[in-house]
């Protein structure tokens, strides 16, 4: 099975993503400092990342950017996470260099097809 890697400053979303996740078989850990997202991912070693997008310090943009500059960066996958659902937002996000792109709110299941499609 794979780890996963939930970045997100919000708490509450990170215990939504928690549950989506839960009974999967996957190991799931959380970073809700996005400061802190490329120390954690080396630590971590995770297969997929999900990102939130809107976060204060620095925006899930940014921490992908870093998140390309490590040796490791072939070694993972990021989707990104955000209530900025429109057209270009998700167009933009996978210009980035995300894999997918799902929009809060969303449900257990969708997490689920995007690991059917990424894991």
């Amino acid at each position: 099975m794979a780890k996963i890697l939930v970045i997100d400053d919000s708490v509450a979303d990170t215990r939504f993503m928690l549950e989506a996740l839960k009974g999967l078989g996957h190991t799931v850990v959380t970073e809700n400092n996005p400061v802190q997202a490329e120390a954690r991912v080396e630590a971590e070693q995770p297969n997929l990342i999900f990102l939130d997008v809107v976060m204060p310090d620095r925006s899930g943009y940014d921490v992908l950017r870093g998140l390309k500059r490590l040796p490791n960066a072939a070694q993972f996958k990021v989707v990104f996470v955000s209530s900025k659902g429109g057209e270009t937002d998700v167009k933009w996000g996978l210009r980035q260099g995300a894999v997918d792109y799902v929009i809060k709110p969303y449900t257990p299941e969708q997490v689920q097809n995007i690991l059917a499609r990424h894991l």
